[in-house]
C-alpha cells in the first residue's frame, strides 16, 4: 500500500503544477493594473509605480512569475497582497470559518443523504421511493442562492431556529443552516447514488445467496448490499468536499460568514491575483489530498480490492 501512496503522491506533481499554472494565468490574465487599481482613479507617480511593479514581479514573463512564486511557496510561503500584507496571515483565520461550513455541510450530506438513499432503495418503486427522488430533484433544480434566501427567511428570521447570519453563535449553531444550504445539492447526489447502488446489489447473486443461507434482512443490508453500494457515494463524497471548500462564495455571501469564498470574491474584485491564487492553491492541495484518503478507503469498503 505504502507503494501506491508513494506513487500517487508522485502522480500529484504534475496534477498539481498544471492546475496552479492554469490559474495563476487565467488571474493574471485579468484586465486592468492592480498597482494602479490600489489608487483608485488617483494618479501613481511613474517611478513608484515602476517600483511596485518591479517588487511583485509584474514585469517579468508569465512563466518567469509562475516560477518565482512556486519557489516561494516550496518555502512555505504564499506571497504578500499589493498592501504589502502576507497572504497566509490573510488567510490563516477565514480557513477556519470555510473548514467548519464545509465540514457541516459534508456530514449533513452523508448522514442524510444515506440514510434516504438506504429508505429508498430498501422501498424502490413504493411511495417512499417517490418522495426520495421527487424532493431530491426539487433541490437539484432550485439554485442555491434561492434556496439560500428563502431558508434565512423562514428557518432564521420567521421560526427563528436558526441564526440568520455571522458567527457569534460559534460552531455547530451558526454554521448549520448555511451548512444545510451548501449541502443540499451534494445530498440529493448521495441519496439518488445510494439509492440505486442498494437497488442494484440488492438483486445481485451474493445477497440471493445471504438470504437463502437464513441471515437476518439486517445483516443482509448492512454487512453486504450497502458496503458494497458505499464505494461510488464515499468517491463523490471526497471529490465533493473540495468543492465544498471552493465553492462556498454564494453562501458565505448570503450568511455573512467571513470564510475564504468572501476573501476570494472581494480579492478578485480588487485585483488581488496573490490572494486568489494562494487560496486556489492551497484548495487544490486540499483535493488532491482528500482524493488519495478516498482511494485507500476502497479497500477497507470491499476486501477484493488490493493496491499493487
Amino acid at each position: 500500500m505504502w507503494r501506491y501512496v508513494l506513487r500517487r503522491l508522485l502522480q500529484a506533481i504534475p496534477v498539481f503544477v498544471g492546475t496552479t499554472l492554469l490559474i495563476y494565468a487565467m488571474v493574471f490574465a485579468l484586465p486592468g493594473d492592480p498597482i494602479q487599481a490600489l489608487a483608485g482613479d488617483k494618479p501613481i507617480p511613474a517611478n513608484v509605480l515602476a517600483t511596485l511593479r518591479d517588487r511583485y514581479n509584474l514585469n517579468d514573463p508569465l512563466l518567469v512569475q509562475y516560477g518565482k512564486y512556486m519557489w516561494g511557496l516550496v518555502r512555505g510561503n504564499l506571497g504578500e497582497n499589493y498592501d504589502g500584507q502576507n497572504v497566509a496571515d490573510m488567510l490563516g483565520g477565514r480557513w477556519t470559518v470555510t473548514a467548519q461550513l464545509a465540514l457541516t455541510a459534508w456530514i449533513f450530506e452523508l448522514v442524510i443523504g444515506i440514510a434516504l438513499g438506504v429508505w429508498a432503495g430498501l422501498r424502490r418503486g413504493r411511495m417512499a421511493d417517490t418522495l426520495v427522488l421527487g424532493g431530491t430533484t426539487l433541490l437539484i433544480a432550485v439554485p442555491v442562492f434561492v434556496l439560500g434566501y428563502t431558508a434565512q427567511i423562514l428557518f432564521g428570521l420567521h421560526w427563528q431556529i436558526f441564526p440568520t447570519a455571522g458567527t457569534d453563535d460559534g460552531w455547530p449553531m451558526s454554521y448549520l443552516l448555511p451548512g444545510m444550504v451548501l449541502g443540499s445539492l451534494g445530498l440529493s447526489y448521495v441519496a439518488r447514488l445510494t439509492r440505486t447502488s442498494l437497488a442494484e446489489n440488492l438483486r445481485a447473486d451474493y445477497v440471493r445467496t445471504a438470504n437463502a443461507k437464513g441471515l437476518s434482512r439486517a445483516r443482509v443490508v448492512g454487512r453486504h448490499a450497502l458496503r458494497n453500494s458505499l464505494i461510488p457515494v464515499v468517491t463523490y463524497l471526497g471529490v465533493d468536499f473540495g468543492n465544498l471548500m471552493g465553492g462556498a462564495i454564494v453562501t458565505e455571501g448570503i450568511f455573512n460568514l467571513p470564510g475564504i469564498g468572501q476573501q476570494v470574491f472581494q480579492s478578485i474584485q480588487l485585483k488581488e491575483g496573490p490572494v486568489v491564487v494562494g487560496a486556489v492553491t492551497v484548495l487544490v492541495l486540499i483535493f488532491l489530498l482528500v482524493n488519495l484518503v478516498v482511494d485507500l478507503l476502497y479497500g477497507l469498503l470491499d476486501p477484493r480490492i488490493r493496491y499493487e
